[in-house]
This record gives structure tokens, C-alpha cells and sequence, in this order.
């Protein structure tokens, strides 16, 4: 099992619905395939650094999950088939970067 991370931007002009439904539809795309989810956090609309699909703006998403690497490519697929996501970036973490998340995580904890 690797230990991965997701990060995934949807279509500004989506519903809060639509956004709940096609977040919940990938992590069950996930869970269903093996994977543990670690994290899930929603980053909300941001201003792109860049105009994407004529979009100025989008909904930021992360996952870190771990998983068997043979999964990442279908869910890639997904992603790519699926009008409603602008971009997506899947990085498989070393130890180091599992470590920094875990400090963001517990650092993100006790600001709420």
C-alpha cells in the first residue's frame, strides 16, 4: 500500500450538491478499490493562477489516502472522463512528505 495525495479542482459554476456528490463519488471510487482515506479536506473556492476553461476561479480539494498503486490510473481516467473537474494532480508521498502532512493536519486541527 503507497501512501498518496490528491489534490483536484471543479468547475466554479457547480451547485454545493453537485460539488458533495462528486466529492463523495470519488472517495467511494476509492474506498470501494481498497483505499484508506487519511485526509480529506476542502480547500473551497480560490482564484486560479491562470484562466482554465475560461474560469477564473474553482473548488480546491485534497485527498490523501493510501492505496495500491494499479488503482491510480483508473481514477485518473475518472477524473479526465468527468467534465465537471478543471485539473488534478495525484503525487504518491515519501516519508518526509507523510511527516509534513501530518504536521499540516494536526497544525490545521488547532486553528479550529
Amino acid at each position: 500500500m503507497n501512501h498518496y495525495e490528491t489534490v483536484f479542482i471543479l468547475n466554479p459554476v457547480l451547485s454545493d450538491t453537485q460539488i458533495k456528490e462528486t466529492v463523495k463519488k470519488y472517495e467511494d471510487f476509492l474506498t470501494t478499490r481498497g483505499a484508506k482515506m487519511v485526509s480529506k479536506e476542502d480547500w473551497g473556492l480560490k482564484k486560479l493562477a491562470y484562466p482554465i476553461q475560461n474560469k477564473k476561479s474553482g473548488f480546491y480539494h485534497l485527498f490523501e489516502y493510501t492505496v495500491d498503486g494499479e488503482h491510480i490510473n483508473p481514477l485518473e481516467v475518472e477524473f479526465r472522463r468527468d467534465e465537471r473537474f478543471m485539473r488534478y494532480l495525484t503525487v504518491a508521498l515519501d516519508k518526509h512528505a507523510i511527516s509534513w502532512a501530518e504536521r499540516r493536519r494536526v497544525k490545521l486541527k488547532a486553528k479550529a
